[in-house]
């Protein structure tokens, strides 16, 4: 998928021979996803979708499993989530947060319910760092590399996913234009349960800008803090339950 994926395994499970098997079935299941999703392979199936080769009937079943995933998340955002925003088919959007979180509760099914798995940046949590202890995650300030905008505790099953230019430049676009969105922020990072919602969601409010506070104080168990380009900051109403903000 084109980055870098990292296991944090904690609690018991850590010092478990057992673990380590788990740990390379997550990653099987990761490669796999690789496999079938990624456009950096014209061999994938989603490649030879893309190009018409194959139907959604004849892929496997989880590419379409995908795709409806990805029509939800359009439509509950207004369109502002979408697979082909630049002219093609690119759930690139959904697809990452979703292999993850499956592969955090794929940990959990095998006992390791410790977790921490981060996918280029967006994180996944499972349980507790420690015992009684909450995970503490930093998110990184986009215009001041080095530093950190909000300091987010959780424990449990808690999604953290960042959506801006500070990693990769503009890579998400308007779904309306093809084009990079012209608006006023650097970043939103979203905090949901799961990671297949967060990423979708962190995608979906960076493309649609300023007005994505409103949008997201809608959504159920979802909550936001974004950078502006000026340095300003904001938040959902309930997002200091989970952090502290610099």
């Amino acid at each position: 998928m084109g980055t870098v994926f990292s296991f944090d395994i904690r609690g018991e499970a850590a010092a478990r021979a057992s673990t380590a098997a788990a740990v390379d079935e997550a990653v099987h299941w990761l490669h796999e996803v690789d496999r079938l999703f990624s456009l950096y392979k014209p061999e994938s199936e989603l490649s030879r979708l893309a190009r018409g080769e194959l139907t959604a009937a004849e892929c496997d079943p989880l590419v379409s499993e995908v795709l409806a995933l990805c029509e939800a998340a359009q439509a509950r955002s207004d369109g502002w989530f979408s697979t082909r925003y630049a002219g093609g088919l690119d759930p690139t959007g959904l697809v990452k947060g979703w292999a993850v979180e499956r592969a955090s509760r794929l940990l959990a099914v095998r006992g390791v319910g410790d977790s921490c798995i981060n996918g280029g940046g967006d994180i996944q949590l499972s349980g507790h760092r420690e015992e009684g202890r909450p995970w503490r995650i930093g998110i990184s300030d986009p215009l001041q590399p080095g530093e950190l905008v909000a300091v987010v505790e959780g424990a449990g099953e808690l999604a953290v996913a960042t959506s801006g230019t500070a990693e990769r430049g503009c890579h998400v676009l308007d779904p309306r234009t093809g084009a990079p969105p012209r608006h006023p922020l650097a970043s939103v990072t979203v905090l949901a349960r799961g990671l297949t919602a967060a990423d979708a969601w962190a995608t979906a409010a960076f493309a649609r800008g300023s007005a994505a506070r409103d949008w997201l104080e809608e959504l159920p168990g979802v909550e936001a803090v974004a950078v502006g380009l000026d340095g300003s900051t904001w938040c959902t109403a309930g997002f200091l339950q989970f952090a502290e903000v610099g």
